[in-house]
C-alpha cells in the first residue's frame, strides 16, 4: 500500500476510533438521563377537566344560593320565608370556614379507616401547584365544599322557623366536623365504606341520608311547631318554589356529573341519567296524586323531580338509562310514600320533608345502585349482571350512614 494511502485512511478512521472509544462513556451519560426522565415524569393538571370542575363547583353552589333557598322559601308560610333564606345563605358561610379549617382535613387527609388526619388543618400545605388527579387540589376542596355547604342547609328544611339563630350557627358547626366529616372520610376519603365496595357516586349516603336522618332526629328533639296537626301550613308562594327547583335540576348537573372529577364518559352518562330519573320522578309522583286525590298538583311535580334527583345521585356513575328509569319511579313512589304517608302515620313534624324526599330518596337511590351498576360504565356489577353480593354492601352503607 502506497504510504500517502496508508496516511489518508489511518486519518480517516481516525475519528471514529475516537468515537468508538468514547462510546461506553456517552451511553453512560446517556442512560441515567434517559431513566431520570421516566421516574420524574411530571403530572399537569387537565385544562378541560379543571375547566369543567370550575364550572360544576359553580352549578353545585347555586343549587344552594339561590336554588335551595327559593325552594324552600317558597315552601314556607310568608312570614318564615326571610327567616328560612337568612339561615340558609349563613350555614353557607359557616360551612365554608368549617370546612377550610378542619373539614377538608378530616374528610380527605390519610388519617385512618373512620376519621382523616389534621395535616391539611387551615388548608396550610396547599399550594397552586397542588394537583389532586388532573385537577389543581384547589378546584377539588371547593367542589368538595359545596356539597358540605348544601347538607346542613337540606337539613334546615326540617325544622325551620323553630331553632334559635344563635343554637343553629353551634348545631351546623359541630355536625359538619363530628358528622359530615366522618362519614364523608368513610365513603370517599378512604375510609371503611369505601373499601368495602360501597357504592356512592355523588352523595346518595354521604348527603341525603345523612341529611334526611339528622333532620328526622331534630324535629323528634325539638319538637312540633306551633298549631301543628291544627293548621294547615300550605306554602306562601309557589311561583319561588318552582324557580327553585328549576336552579337544583339544573345545578345537579354539576352535582352528579361533577363527581366524575373529568370532562369524560363518566360525566356524561351522569347527566344523561340525572336528566331520566328527575323527569320520571316528577310524572310518577303527579300519577300517583292523580289516582289518590283526582289530581296532580303543582308541589308534587316539583317534589318527584327532587325525589328523582335524589336517588340518582348515588347511581349516577354507575347505572345506564334503563336503570336511570326504574329508579326514578321507585323514588317518585318512594318519597310520595315517606313525605305524605309516613309522617302521617307517625306525626312528626318535618317541615319540608327533609326525610322524606332526601332521606327515604337516598336510601331508594342507595340500594338500587346494587340492582343495576353496570360493569361497563362504573367498574362494578349489580345484581342484574349477576353480583348479588353489592346489595348487601349497600345495605350495610345504608344502616351504617
Amino acid at each position: 500500500m502506497e504510504p500517502n494511502l496508508t496516511f489518508k485512511l489511518i486519518h480517516f478512521f481516525r475519528p471514529l476510533r475516537r468515537l468508538a472509544a468514547g462510546a461506553p462513556l456517552t451511553i453512560l451519560f446517556l442512560i441515567p438521563n434517559t431513566v431520570s426522565a421516566a421516574s420524574h415524569h411530571v403530572v399537569e393538571a387537565s385544562a378541560g377537566d379543571t375547566a369543567w370542575m370550575l364550572v360544576a363547583t359553580a352549578l353545585v353552589l347555586l343549587m344552594t344560593i339561590p336554588g335551595l333557598l327559593l325552594f324552600y322559601g317558597g315552601m314556607v308560610r310568608r312570614k318564615n320565608a326571610l327567616t328560612m333564606m337568612i339561615q340558609g345563605f349563613a350555614v353557607t358561610c359557616v360551612a365554608t370556614i368549617v370546612w377550610v379549617v378542619i373539614g377538608y382535613s378530616l374528610a380527605f387527609t390519610e388519617g385512618n379507616t373512620i376519621i382523616g388526619g389534621l395535616g391539611q388543618v387551615f388548608l396550610r400545605d396547599l399550594t397552586p401547584e397542588s394537583l389532586s388527579g388532573t385537577i389543581p387540589e384547589s378546584v377539588f376542596i371547593s367542589f368538595q365544599m359545596t356539597f358540605a355547604i348544601i347538607t346542613p342547609v337540606l337539613i334546615v328544611g326540617a325544622f325551620v322557623s323553630r331553632m334559635k339563630f344563635s343554637a343553629l350557627l353551634i348545631f351546623v358547626t359541630m355536625w359538619l366536623i363530628f358528622v359530615y366529616a366522618p362519614i364523608a372520610h368513610w365513603v370517599w376519603g378512604g375510609g371503611f365504606l369505601g373499601q368495602w365496595g360501597v357504592l356512592d357516586f355523588a352523595g346518595g349516603t354521604v348527603v341525603h341520608i345523612n341529611a334526611g336522618v339528622a333532620g328526622l332526629v331534630a324535629v323528634l328533639v325539638i319538637g312540633p311547631r306551633i298549631g301543628h296537626g291544627k293548621e294547615y301550613h300550605a306554602p306562601h308562594s309557589l311561583v319561588l318554589s318552582f324557580v327553585g327547583a328549576g336552579l337544583l335540576w339544573v345545578g345537579w348537573f354539576g352535582f352528579n356529573a361533577g363527581s366524575a372529577l373529568a370532562a369524560d364518559s363518566t360525566a356524561g352518562m351522569a347527566l344523561l341519567v340525572t336528566q331520566l330519573s328527575a323527569a320520571t320522578g316528577a310524572l310518577t309522583w303527579a300519577f300517583i296524586e292523580w289516582f289518590v286525590k283526582g289530581k296532580p298538583s303543582g308541589l308534587g311535580l316539583i317534589s318527584g323531580a327532587i325525589g328523582g334527583l335524589v336517588a340518582i345521585t348515588p347511581a349516577s356513575g354507575y347505572v345506564g338509562p334503563l336503570g336511570a328509569l326504574v329508579i326514578g319511579v321507585a323514588a317518585g313512589g318512594g318519597c310520595y310514600w315517606g313525605a305524605v304517608t309516613l309522617k302521617g302515620w307517625l306525626g312528626y313534624d318535618d317541615s319540608l320533608d327533609a326525610f322524606g324526599i332526601h332521606g327515604v330518596g337516598g336510601v331508594v337511590g342507595a340500594l338500587l345502585t346494587g340492582v343495576f351498576a353496570q360493569e361497563a360504565i362504573g367498574g362494578t356489577s349489580g345484581l342484574i349482571e349477576g353480583n348479588i353480593e353489592q346489595i348487601g354492601l349497600q345495605a350495610a352503607g345504608v344502616a351504617i350512614t
